[in-house]
């Protein structure tokens, strides 16, 4: 069992992992072995709250699939097992962010002094415009 928070267990059946070649540094092995590592979790079987679930889904983006699977990939590392601790994290990391309840935002009101700053500002404004003007009838 993966710990994620005190009330979020991830059970490892449900990660299915897939290995492949990675581009980039590898030295001799890079055209051999198979160390970038993607993992599929299925948001949809996965025993999450429905609040966790539907938040997941927003902050997943391109990474999720049609199928419904979360698919994280991690070629960083040279070895297998690195990329695969890496992969783990990455969704580790994604579901702690989505089980954090966002705070309500509380509407709030103009203070009397911002709205005075504003106005002050938008005369002084217009009188630098208004003296640029050419008047008609100066200029003889």
């Amino acid at each position: 069992m993966i710990l994620i928070t005190p009330s979020i267990i991830i059970d490892p059946a449900d990660l299915r992992w897939n290995f492949m070649r990675a581009s980039g540094p590898g030295g001799q092995n890079v055209n051999k072995v198979a160390t970038a590592a993607e993992l599929r979790f299925n948001i949809e079987t996965a025993s999450l709250p429905d609040e966790v679930r539907a938040r997941l889904r927003m902050l997943a983006g391109p990474q999720l699939a049609q199928s419904g699977d979360l698919v994280i990939t991690a070629k960083q590392h040279r070895s297998q097992e690195r990329n695969r601790e890496d992969a783990l994290q990455k969704l580790i990391t994604l579901i702690r962010k989505a089980a954090v309840r966002p705070r309500k935002r509380i509407a709030t009101r103009a203070t009397k002094a911002s709205k005075l700053r504003r106005l002050e500002s938008k005369s002084r404004r217009s009188d630098v415009k208004s003296k640029r003007r050419v008047k008609p009838g100066l200029d003889d």
